[in-house]
C-alpha cells in the first residue's frame, strides 16, 4: 500500500437530524432552537433547498457550561397548567394573562379533542415572574382596564404567536422573493393577489412559502384549523402584513424578476397569390315537378307552349261527385298562336315515367302511351284536346262521405235459446260418448 493515501475529506456541515442527535436534543427541540436562534444554520448548498449545521456551531455549542442541560433547559416550554405551577398562580389567572397578550406563546397543537393547546418558554416565564414590574399582575386584583378588554372577549395568544413566527421565518429566509413569501403565508390568498397582481409573482411566492406548524392531512379539520389560526384576523393586523407585502416585493423585483415562460414568437405567413383553377363542367339532372295528389296529372304532360288556360274552361264536378264524361263545348281559338313543335320531345317519355303519382293502374297506362305516342297539332281537333284533359282528371277525395241508410232485411224472427241442461256437464258428456250396444235380451 502506498504511504501517500489519504483518508476522505470530513464534510464541513451535517443534516438537522444527525444535529440533533450529536446535541441530545429531540427533533422538535432541535427546530424550536433553531427558529428562536439558538442555533445557527446555512443553506444547503447542494441544491436540496434545506438547511445544514456546521460542525464548528455543533462544538461551540458543546462547549458551553452545563451543556447538554442547559441548552435543553434553554428550548423547554410548558402548558397552562404547567406554567402556573411554575409562576405559583391559578390556572385561571396565567390564562388571562396570556389572552391579554403579557404571556407570548411559542408553539401549539392540537389534541385529540381538536382543541388549541398553546405552550409557553420555561425561560420568558421565569422572567416574567422574577420582573417587579409584573408584580401587581400577579397577585391582587386585576386592573379595571384589563378586566374591561377580558369583558369585550380580547385573545391576543393568536396574533402574538403569528408575529413571533412573521419573525422566525424573516430570520431564516435570505432570498428577497423568501422574504415576501414568508409575510404573504399569514395572509389569506384574496389579499395576496390584492397587493401582487401578477400571476407569475404570486406563483413565484408561493414556492417559497413555509408549512404551517401543525397542520395535519391537507383538507383535514385539523389542516383547517392550523390555517385559520395561521391567516390574520384583525383589520390592523391584516393592514401591517398588506405594507409589508407590498414593500418585499418592491424589493425582489429591484433585485430579481419573477421566472415567466419564454414566449414563442410564430413567424408570420404571408399569404401568396395563387390562380383560381377553372371551375369543372358538371351535367346535372333536370329537376322534376313531383305532381301533387289533388292536381290534375296532364299538367306536366303539355309543352311548353301557351300559358295555362283558366280554370274557367274546366269545369270540375261537384265535391265528391263523380267526374262528367260528356265534353265540353269546344272554344274559341286564339288569333295568334305560337308555333308547336311537330313532334313531342323525347324527354316527355321518361319525365312520366319517373313522375311520382296516385293515380290507377290504367289511368297511369293512358297517360304514358298518350306521351309516347306523335302529335298532328294540324290534323288534332280542339275537342279532342279538351277532352283528353277532361278524361284524366283526379277527383279531391271526399273530406266527408255520406253516411249510407241501413238496408232493411227480411230475416226470421230469431228463435229463443234453449234453455240450459239442469243435469249439467256429466250429461253432456254422457250425450257426446259413444254408448255401447246393449245385448239383446232373450
Amino acid at each position: 500500500m502506498s504511504a501517500s493515501t489519504f483518508g476522505p475529506t470530513r464534510p464541513s456541515t451535517c443534516t438537522p437530524s444527525r444535529a440533533a442527535r450529536e446535541l441530545g436534543l429531540k427533533r422538535v427541540e432541535f427546530d424550536l432552537a433553531v427558529q428562536l436562534g439558538r442555533i445557527r444554520t446555512v443553506p444547503d448548498e447542494g441544491g436540496g433547498g434545506g438547511r445544514r449545521v456546521e460542525h464548528a456551531e455543533i462544538e461551540r455549542l458543546r462547549a458551553q457550561d452545563g451543556f447538554p442541560e442547559s441548552l435543553r433547559e434553554r428550548v423547554r416550554v410548558v402548558g397552562t397548567a404547567e406554567g402556573a405551577a411554575l409562576m405559583e398562580i391559578p390556572a385561571g389567572r396565567f390564562t388571562r394573562l396570556a389572552r391579554l397578550g403579557l404571556l407570548v406563546p411559542v408553539k401549539f397543537y392540537l389534541n385529540r379533542y381538536r382543541a388549541v393547546v398553546w405552550l409557553y418558554l420555561v425561560e420568558e416565564l421565569r422572567q416574567f415572574t422574577a420582573s417587579p414590574e409584573h408584580a401587581h399582575l400577579l397577585k391582587g386584583r386585576t386592573p379595571e382596564t384589563l378586566r374591561g378588554q377580558l369583558a369585550a372577549g380580547v385573545d391576543l395568544r393568536a396574533r402574538n404567536w403569528r408575529a413571533r413566527q412573521v419573525g422566525f421565518q424573516l430570520r431564516q429566509a435570505e432570498d428577497p422573493w423568501a422574504r415576501a413569501a414568508a409575510v404573504a403565508a399569514f395572509l389569506a390568498p384574496i389579499e395576496v393577489a390584492d397587493v401582487v397582481k401578477d400571476p407569475y409573482e404570486r406563483a413565484h411566492l408561493n414556492r417559497f412559502r413555509p408549512v404551517s406548524p401543525g397542520a395535519g392531512v391537507s383538507g383535514s379539520p385539523s389542516a383547517q384549523l392550523a390555517e385559520r389560526i395561521m391567516t390574520a384576523q384583525d383589520a390592523d393586523e391584516v393592514g401591517w402584513l398588506r405594507s409589508e407585502l407590498a414593500r418585499s416585493v418592491e424589493e425582489a423585483r429591484a433585485i430579481s424578476q419573477a421566472p415567466r415562460p419564454a414566449a414563442h414568437r410564430v413567424p408570420a405567413m404571408r399569404a401568396v397569390a395563387r390562380p383560381i383553377p377553372p371551375m369543372a363542367r358538371t351535367v346535372t339532372r333536370p329537376t322534376e315537378e313531383a305532381t301533387r295528389p289533388w292536381e290534375p296529372a296532364t299538367r306536366s304532360l303539355e309543352p311548353a307552349g301557351p300559358p295555362p288556360q283558366p280554370a274557367a274552361r274546366f269545369p270540375r264536378s261537384a265535391r265528391g261527385a263523380t267526374p262528367s264524361r260528356e265534353p265540353a263545348a269546344p272554344l274559341p281559338e286564339p288569333a295568334t298562336r305560337r308555333p308547336q313543335p311537330t313532334e313531342r320531345p323525347a324527354e316527355l317519355g321518361p319525365r312520366v315515367l319517373h313522375m311520382r303519382t296516385r293515380l290507377p293502374e290504367s289511368v297511369a297506362t293512358q297517360l304514358v302511351k298518350a306521351a309516347t305516342a306523335p302529335t298532328d297539332p294540324a290534323g288534332r281537333h280542339p275537342e279532342s284536346r279538351v277532352r283528353s284533359r277532361q278524361l284524366y282528371v283526379v277527383p279531391r277525395e271526399p273530406a266527408v262521405r255520406p253516411a249510407v241508410p241501413p238496408v232493411p232485411r227480411d230475416h226470421e224472427p230469431a228463435q229463443p235459446a234453449p234453455p240450459p241442461s239442469s243435469r249439467g256437464l256429466r250429461a253432456w258428456l254422457r250425450r257426446r260418448s259413444a254408448r255401447p250396444a246393449r245385448p239383446a235380451r232373450v
